[in-house]
């Protein structure tokens, strides 16, 4: 993340060993590796509740866009129904086909090949 290379170290350690002295030094040290580890325990937290909560949105997309599939084929069976057609003649086959690849040509058409999805 940060180029810091072993002259630089050095010198952070020679400014720090004259500004706070021999006595005060390692307690130092130690609060500030504290402070380092706990902000390196929170971005590991907020990173892994940033990823759920992408995980949970594309589960509430894929639901929902099912969700309107069985809502699209269910109406088409109500309307088959209703005009007395057979739902096994090969109109209604095929009503139901574009149907399906119209919604996968529309899933297509949202997410790039070789893309997750994410941002």
């Amino acid at each position: 993340m940060f180029d810091i290379g072993f002259w630089e170290l050095v010198l952070v350690g020679v400014v720090s060993l004259l500004v706070f002295g021999p006595e005060r030094l390692p307690k130092v040290a130690r609060e500030v590796a504290l402070w380092i580890r706990k902000a390196r325990a929170m971005a590991a937290s907020v990173r892994q509740e940033i990823d759920h909560e992408l995980q949970l949105q594309e589960l509430r997309q894929s639901l929902m866009e099912e969700k309107r599939k069985v809502e699209l084929l269910s109406t088409t069976d109500r309307l088959d129904k209703e005009e007395g057609r057979a739902s096994n003649s090969a109109s209604y086959e095929a009503d139901r086909d574009d149907i399906l690849s119209e919604e996968k040509d529309g899933e297509s058409e949202k997410a790039e090949p070789g893309t997750d999805g994410r941002y």
